[in-house]
């Protein structure tokens, strides 16, 4: 049985692989393993350990901490993140073309995103 953390990470896995435009095969060979096991972290079917999830984050460029955001509240019983807006696949098209744009570019966009939303203190 699939327990939700197991699910909430594989679905950052997969969302950051997505975002970087790596493919799971690429993923498997930085870190070393196969690509069929980055599948089934992705899905929750195997759990991820702790210096296989710390590999993985080095490849993805993310702190391991990356991968736990969005359980502070807890768990939830379907393993899906309140407002998990990177269900979206037009969210996920979003993101990575974000992350594409120069970084300095990047911040200004960002801080103009927030100016236009009400979100700048």
């Amino acid at each position: 049985m699939k327990h939700p953390v197991d699910t909430h990470v594989g679905k950052r896995i997969r969302h950051r692989r997505w975002m970087v435009g790596m493919t799971q095969q690429q993923l498997a060979e930085h870190v070393g393993i196969k690509f069929q096991q980055i599948q089934k972290y992705e899905t929750g079917m195997n759990r991820v350990s702790a210096s296989r999830l710390w590999d993985i984050a080095r490849a993805l460029e993310v702190p391991v901490a990356f991968f736990f955001e969005g359980l502070e509240g807890g768990v939830e019983g379907t393993g899906a993140l309140p407002g998990d807006v990177l269900a979206d696949k037009e969210a996920q098209e979003l993101v990575r073309s974000y992350y594409a744009i120069p970084e300095n570019q990047r911040k200004q966009l960002f801080e103009l995103a927030r100016v236009l939303s009400g979100a700048a203190a």
